[in-house]
Parts: structure tokens; sequence; C-alpha cells
């Protein structure tokens, strides 16, 4: 490898790196914002949770776009239009004081934006510019850097709430997502790897679409959505709820961000030497106990950190091993498409954690049944990835 290509795939990680951090955790902050902007506003928990819902639910619907232009376009285009988006939404949060406005601004502004700022988008470059055998390590790269975005933004948003109020904060959270738009330029692909390969798009979404692995996976995918931003969103109020202070809940958030540095690292690397399907069923699987013991432990701060500390490592981890099984089986032409397919099963589950967490808390007074549902799902994405076939199509072995 020259000189010349060593710095472009430095340039690739990096950039890619930045942009991800800072999508992801100003995402990840988002749970912050419900209690204060709900007293604030006179609303009850389910209009946040369905603003929210509705961003994950369209981030995921647009994503299948999105990575398609990416890869028939190039990312950085795609890239700087997300920044955008996401810097808009982030202000019009705070002028959004009826439940339509505030669903349009942080919901479909905010979840069209992430479609083209977060990974199905960097790893089709990824997918591309890196050799199959280094491919699941340098995805883990990236997916590790969404971890330190949550670990270091979660307490800055938490710090600009406290010291600013809700709405200044979103106007400086707005500010640092146009950050993202300069670090496309890193992003540009070879003209010779963005023409690669003669398959058309309605061809691989053919081939996809009738493969069963393909669906396997994509059923699995749903139950990370589903699990992580329930947590992500309804954790601070349940350890409120149950008599906690609010720096137990970011001190939760910032340490789940700060394991899954090491969690979605190990599961790249991992993923290059062993069957990622075998990592994606000890992973799921995990989860519903790590959830189970959560729920039996008497509940403290060192019990919500320990909780938060293995779910940290379990957290994104799937990532990387997800879209690794989709460029082996189906190459990384059309990468950042069918990956954008995959995830968008990712977002319908996020739609109904973060979604049916408000509904069932405001029906029932707690949150018991969405946990519940929670280590159910975890337990049927563990045994639906037992039948994937992590092998590459006839197609491609042959070439």
């Amino acid at each position: 490898m020259n000189n010349d290509s060593s710095r472009a795939l430095t340039a690739i990680l990096v950039c890619g790196s930045v942009i991800v951090t800072l999508s992801m955790g100003i995402r990840h902050g988002m749970g912050l914002f419900l209690q204060p902007m709900s007293t604030d506003l006179g609303w009850n928990r389910e209009v946040f949770s369905l603003a929210i819902a509705l961003q994950n639910l369209l981030w995921g619907a647009a994503q299948p776009l999105a990575g398609g232009l990416a890869d028939r376009y190039g990312a950085p285009r795609v890239i700087v239009g997300g920044a955008i988006l996401y810097a808009a939404g982030l202000a019009l949060m705070t002028v959004s004081a009826v439940p339509l406005a505030f669903s349009l601004s942080a919901g479909l502004l905010i979840g069209v934006s992430l479609s083209g700022v977060t990974y199905s988008v960097i790893y089709g470059v990824v997918g591309r510019s890196f050799p199959e055998y280094k491919r699941s390590q340098a995805m883990g790269y990236v997916a590790a850097a969404g971890s330190f975005g949550q670990f270091l933004m979660v307490p800055i948003e938490q710090w600009l709430i406290g010291s600013t109020g809700w709405s200044n904060a979103l106007l400086v959270l707005s500010l640092i997502a146009l950050m993202m738009a300069p670090m496309a330029l890193g992003l540009r692909e070879p003209q010779r790897v963005q023409a690669a390969g003669s398959q058309t798009i309605r061809q691989a979404l053919e081939e996809a679409f009738q493969n069963r692995s393909f669906w396997l996976l994509t059923a699995g995918y749903f139950v990370c959505g589903f699990q992580v931003v329930f947590i992500a969103i309804h954790l601070p109020a349940y350890l409120k709820d149950h008599g906690l202070s609010p720096n137990v809940a970011v001190t939760a958030l910032a340490l789940i961000g700060l394991f899954n540095i090491i969690g979605t690292w190990a599961a790249g690397s991992l993923g290059a030497r062993l069957p990622k399907k075998h990592l994606l069923i000890f992973i799921y699987a995990t989860r519903s106990v790590v959830i189970g013991l959560f729920l039996l432990a008497p509940l403290s701060p060192v019990s919500v950190y320990i909780f938060a500390a293995a779910m940290g490592i379990l957290w994104l981890s799937t990532i990387p091993l997800t879209n690794g099984i989709v460029g082996v089986v189906f190459g990384v032409r059309y990468l950042a498409m069918l990956g954008g397919f995959v995830f968008f099963s990712h977002q319908v589950g996020s739609f109904l954690g973060v979604w049916l967490g408000g509904v069932l808390y405001d029906r029932t007074g707690n949150y018991n049944a969405v946990w519940m549902i929670a280590i159910a799902l975890g337990i049927f994405a563990a045994l639906i990835n037992i039948p994937i076939r992590e092998k590459p199509l006839a197609r491609l072995a042959a070439a």
C-alpha cells in the first residue's frame, strides 16, 4: 500500500469517525430533554416519546435512499445535506411549542438528517475502501467513535441544559452539528472505487430480497433498535421515578458510551477472525440476561452503573457485525443501500421501543411491560441468527 492510499484510508477513518461521534453523540443525549421540555411545555411523556419514535422511524425509512445516493454519487454530498438538516432540526426544536411542530422538527427533520450522517453511509465508504480482512475491524473503529460520542456529548448536553436551559442548549448543539459538513471532504472515494462492479441497483435489491439470511439478519436488527433506544430515551426517567438523582442517569448514559468503545472495537476485531453470526447470537442473548439481572437486583447507583457498563459493551457492537455480514454475503458495491434496508428494520424497532415506553408508562404508571418485551425479544434475536449463512453468494465466490 503506497503512502497516498494509506493517507486516504486514514482520512476516511478519522473523518468518518468524527462525523459519527457528533451525529450519534448529540442524538444519544435526546433523553435528557424529555423531562425539562415536557415540564415547561405542559406535555405528557407520550408527546416527546412519539416525536423521538418518529425520528427513529424516518431515519430508517430514509436510510436506503440516502445509502443509494451515497453509493451512486458519493458520500460527501449526502453528508453535507444531512448536517444542514440536522442543525435546522435542532434549532427548530426550540420554537416547537406544540406537539405537531415538535414532531416535524425533532421527528421529521432530524430523522431524515440522521440517514445521511450515520453508519450506513460511512460504512459504504469504509467497505469499498478497505480489503475484506480489514473491513470488520475498520467498521469497529467507526462504531467505537459513535460510542465515544455518547461518552463525550451526554455530559456536555447535561451541562448545557443545566447552565443555559434546554432551548439554548439545542442552539449550541445546532452549531456543533454543522461541524460535520467539512468532515465530509475526507470521505471522497477514488472514481475507480465508486464505479466498481456492473450489478445494477435493481439486481442488487432482488438478490438481497430473495435471500433468507438477509431477512433473518434484518429481523434480528429490529430487536437491537427496540432495546437500545428504549433504554437510551427512557432510562433517565425510569431512574428518576425510583428516586435516583439526574446525575446517576447522566453517568449511566456516559458509561454506556465509554464501555461501548471497548465493545464495538472488540466486536469489529473478533468479527475479522470468528463467524460474525456467532458473535451476534452471544450479544443478543447476553443483553436479555443483563436486563433481567438489572431488574432483579436492588436498584441503586452501583447497580445502575454495573448495568450501564455491561450494556455498553453490548450496545452498538451489533453494528460492525451486521454490516460486515452484509458485505461478506452481497459484496460492497451497494453496501450503504443494502445496509440501509437492514437498518430500517432497526429503526422500526427503535420506533416501537421509544413509543411503547411512553404509551405503556402513561397507561400503567411504570415500565415493567416494556422491560419484559425487551428481554423476550433478545432471546428471539439470538435464535433467529442461528440459521444465517455467512458465506459469499455464488456470484462473489466465482469472482
